[in-house]
């Protein structure tokens, strides 16, 4: 039986998705000679993720007409994403990153230069029905990948009815790349300006500190007095949310992390599903950080969510219950 197409989507999420390799064994990655192969990319991830909550989402994308597109495409699918609005390119290949486990932690290679993706551009709006949809989720690393990569964000966040959430994920290695660097730009400028024009803005304390030298939440909010929201995440530390004149900080949970990829697009998901059911900040705060710990148990982009009884006790428990939760490997609360 195949899968049904859901529903018309409130969230569309924009941007490329690659081929996932995994050491399949311990040892360095020139030693290593199996590998397990999934998916990941940062805006599908958060698809994935709404969708596990109940959220209708789409990814808008394009992977190349070979073996790994057709894997990115129907794991994306299997998630419960609409993926009708995915072209696939009979010239460009589909990406590929590799993740190289060593003592320090997880490396990860990108061999995605010329991808399908990467060619994407604004005319790949053209047909999209955004009609119906609420929210579109976009990230900084498409902006490194081409001039029409950025063309199409640009797109987005012009004029518009839906709300657009924008989620820095600095990429040094992508805009530190030979061809990034001939194109010109400035990457903090870029990103500025393109998170300046959004309504929801997330961002890491060491990302912001990386390109525009501060973390400061107020610094922050002065370089981007135009969204509604921004939201400084500070890993094991918290999150701090600013909108209106309010400045609301909510720790994390302590967790046993297994990795830490893939734990800021978690974050999000579980963050802008609260945001669209109309939650207040804290809320919101601790739905992104439930789902950001569901993926720190996890090698994976995206984890199994906790236990709902899990969930539904941490999100509306007290401040001291809230900081003295640990979530174990086996899911567990602690």
């Amino acid at each position: 039986m195949g899968i049904e197409e859901p529903g018309a989507p409130e969230v569309l999420c924009v941007g490329e998705t690659m081929a996932v390799l995994m050491p399949g064994e311990p040892g360095p990655a020139h030693r290593v000679r199996a590998w397990t192969r999934t998916v990941g990319g940062a805006e599908s991830n958060v698809a994935c993720h709404l969708a596990g909550l109940g959220v209708r989402s789409a990814w808008l994308s394009a992977v190349g007409d070979d073996a790994f597109g057709r894997a990115v495409v129907d794991a994306v699918r299997a998630a419960g994403v609409d993926v009708r609005g995915v072209r696939v390119d009979p010239l460009r290949p589909t990406g590929l990153y590799v993740k190289e486990s060593a003592v320090s932690g997880s490396r990860v290679r990108y061999y995605r230069r010329g991808s399908a993706a990467a060619a994407l551009g604004p005319e790949v709006l053209d047909g999209v029905d955004l009609a119906g949809v609420r929210l579109v989720h976009v990230t900084g690393i498409t902006a490194a990948l081409s001039d029409s990569c950025l063309r199409l964000l640009r797109a987005l966040l012009g004029p518009r009815r839906h709300l657009v959430s924008f989620d820095v994920n600095w990429r040094p290695a992508l805009w530190a790349d030979e061809h990034a660097a001939d194109r010109g730009l400035d990457p903090a400028e870029v990103l500025r300006d393109l998170a300046d024009a959004a309504d929801v803005v997330l961002v890491g304390a060491d990302e912001a500190e990386r390109v525009w030298g501060t973390a400061d939440p107020d610094a922050l909010r002065a370089l981007l007095p135009h969204p509604r929201t921004v939201v400084v995440k500070r890993d094991a530390e918290g999150a701090t949310l600013i909108e209106g004149g309010a400045t609301v900080f909510e720790p994390s949970l302590r967790v046993d992390v297994v990795e830490p990829i893939g734990a800021g697009d978690a974050f999000a998901a579980g963050f802008l599903a609260a945001t669209l059911a109309g939650h207040d900040a804290r809320r919101r705060l601790r739905a992104g950080h439930l789902r950001a710990a569901a993926t720190l148990l996890t090698r994976h982009d995206v984890g199994e969510p906790l236990p709902e009884a899990t969930v539904t006790r941490l999100l509306s428990c007290d401040e001291r219950t809230w900081a003295a939760a640990r979530i174990t490997l086996d899911g567990a609360l602690r």
